[in-house]
């Protein structure tokens, strides 16, 4: 399958408000905030799918890795739409694919790569991805 580019190619989307200090002095969310969407929608999907305060595990989800293709402007006061997808899951990484929409388009905003490298929360070192998390994500692999 190809990667999920168009709203229905997601198996979950998040709603976000966007925030009045989103936009920029062009009229339009600033691209930062995008990270900042990708960052919310991936961890507060994690929250609502494992019932656990990731940041209280043994192991942790850093970001390793981000990336962003902007396609077309977001806009206060409109709600995004982040869609999850899961391209990757090995031992102690998770890879996914978040595409931001806006209105009623099927067409995304911007399409996005987070990358969570699973690390010990007291000594920082590579461990693997918890069970809990492997569960919940499990159903975005694509």
């Amino acid at each position: 399958m190809s990667e999920p580019t168009l709203r229905t190619d997601f198996p979950t989307l998040r709603t976000i408000s966007t925030r009045w200090e989103d936009e920029d002095v062009y009229g339009h969310v600033n691209n930062v905030v995008y990270y900042s969407f990708f960052d919310t929608a991936v961890n507060g999907f994690l929250i609502d799918a494992t019932g656990t305060d990731i940041r209280k595990l043994d192991a942790i989800g850093l970001v390793v890795e981000t990336q962003c293709t902007f396609m077309r402007s977001l806009a206060f006061p409109d709600d995004v739409q982040a869609g999850i997808a899961v391209t990757k899951m090995g031992n102690t990484s998770i890879v996914y694919r978040i595409g931001l929409f806006q209105g009623d388009t099927d067409e995304p905003a911007a399409i996005g790569q987070f990358v969570h490298v699973y690390v010990d929360a007291a000594t920082r070192k590579v461990t693997r991805v918890p069970q809990s998390i492997k569960d919940a994500v499990e159903p975005l692999a694509r």
